[in-house]
């Protein structure tokens, strides 16, 4: 792809705002999605943090579930930080028993696994793939990947404390999820990561 790619970020809700601006960072054009007709057109999509089961009902209001599902199926790049992860997961732990996702992670994530909202916090992660600096990672109420599938690459794990060894990055193909927020603390890496790979898929 010589041009900028269109990476859609999903407007139902969330930390929308601050993705794009990490997305626009990296050279990538953006376009918020709250309708099917937004999602036309778009090289890639990001679905924010914000609360799972709130952005997976509003989906299923709005009629975007379903063609979400085709489009990850069939190859479109998506990256989904924190309730994203959730709605990129195939399988949830501790979520309403009615919740639907988006699916395409071979993976089996806990949600509020870090705790509730007082128990947010902040630690430093290795991501290899980013390089060598260490990442500094946002957990509010956050996720972890329980289980992941033959297919899913391992991005990160948290270093220490009580989590040590817990899950909280993952890549499948095109896909990416993370239990942090990288869009609140102005490292824009994993945002390049996912641009340049959405370059290269096109």
């Amino acid at each position: 792809m010589t041009g900028a790619p269109l990476v859609g970020v999903l407007a139902l809700q969330g930390d929308v705002r601050e993705h794009q601006h990490a997305l626009e960072a990296c050279g990538a054009l953006t376009r918020r999605v709250r309708t099917i007709a937004e999602l036309d057109g778009i090289d890639a999509l990001v679905i924010p943090g914000g609360e799972s089961t709130t952005m997976s009902k509003l989906a299923v209001r709005w009629g975007l579930l379903e063609p979400l599902r085709v489009l990850v199926r069939s190859g479109l790049p998506a990256y989904g930080s924190c309730a994203g992860m959730i709605m990129l997961a195939d399988r949830i732990e501790g979520g309403r028993a009615d919740q639907e996702t988006i699916g395409g992670l071979d993976v089996t994530v806990r949600r509020n696994a870090f705790g509730r909202q007082v128990d947010s916090f902040e630690g430093d992660l290795s991501m290899p793939v980013l390089g060598d600096a260490p990442v500094h990672a946002v957990f509010i109420r956050a996720p972890w990947v329980e289980t992941v599938g033959e297919e899913v690459e391992v991005l990160g794990t948290v270093a220490t404390g009580p989590a040590a060894g817990r899950i909280v990055a993952v890549r499948q193909g095109d896909l990416i999820a993370t239990s942090f927020h990288p869009e609140l603390t102005g490292d824009t890496r994993v945002h390049e990561y996912f641009v340049e790979m959405v370059r290269g898929k096109a």
